[in-house]
């Protein structure tokens, strides 16, 4: 059996998310984020991330873990990879040009993106502390959306012209700058990307599990 450890409220939500597109069968293990609670370690405390039984499948206590029948494996983007390829279709490499594409794509994500939008969505835009924050953020966001934009005006998705894998794992990246409207209303192509791939009812189905988690 497929497990997945990691609330919803988590980068869990990549794996998740892919296995709702898979209609694949799995077990939920919600591990929780232990700086979310008041003592991580007091008795009765729900499974967390500093747990020694989650701390015996992950010794570095970050979610999500994946293990497929004794196959563990850590970060999100790898799980997402690793399940897609395995259990092939639309969503999958058709060839190994696209798997490096794939692989491409989602690191730029991680590496060029994914910092300076975290601070978007962290920050509050009701301080002129975190409006300086989200301002310069939004800047350091300008060239990869323009490498985006430039993309998917040429492309519709990420590889393959057809949604696959790199399209979850880079959605779930830019997601976390989708407050600041200007970055997205100035691109067209990656605004109509973005709204298209959270539409999809595997989408819509990983987050209501979300919502339906304590915040």
């Amino acid at each position: 059996m497929l497990k997945i450890y990691g609330v919803y409220r988590s980068r869990a939500t990549r794996p998740l998310w892919l296995i709702e597109e898979l209609g694949l069968p799995f077990e939920h293990i919600p591990v929780i984020q232990a700086y979310r609670l008041d003592d991580a370690s007091v008795d009765g405390a729900p499974i967390n991330t500093r747990s020694p039984e989650f701390l015996s499948v992950n010794p570095m206590g970050s979610i999500p873990s994946m293990d497929d029948d004794g196959f563990v494996l850590h970060e999100s983007l790898a799980i997402t990879l690793y399940l897609a390829r395995k259990h092939g279709g639309e969503i999958a490499p058709k060839t190994i040009e696209e798997e490096a594409q794939m692989v491409q794509w989602s690191l730029f994500a991680a590496t060029s993106v994914e910092t300076a939008a975290l601070t978007i969505q962290s920050s509050s835009a009701s301080t002129d502390e975190g409006k300086a924050a989200i301002e310069a953020a939004a800047r350091t966001l300008s060239r990869p959306f323009d490498v985006l934009e430039k993309h998917l005006s040429e492309d519709g998705f990420m590889v393959g012209k057809r949604f696959t894998v790199a399209d979850i794992n880079v959605t779930e990246i830019v997601r976390y700058a989708r407050s600041h409207a200007a970055l997205f209303d100035g691109r067209p192509a990656l605004k109509a990307w973005y709204d298209g791939c959270v539409a999809r009812p595997a989408y819509q189905a990983m987050w209501a599990k979300r919502n339906a988690e304590p915040a």
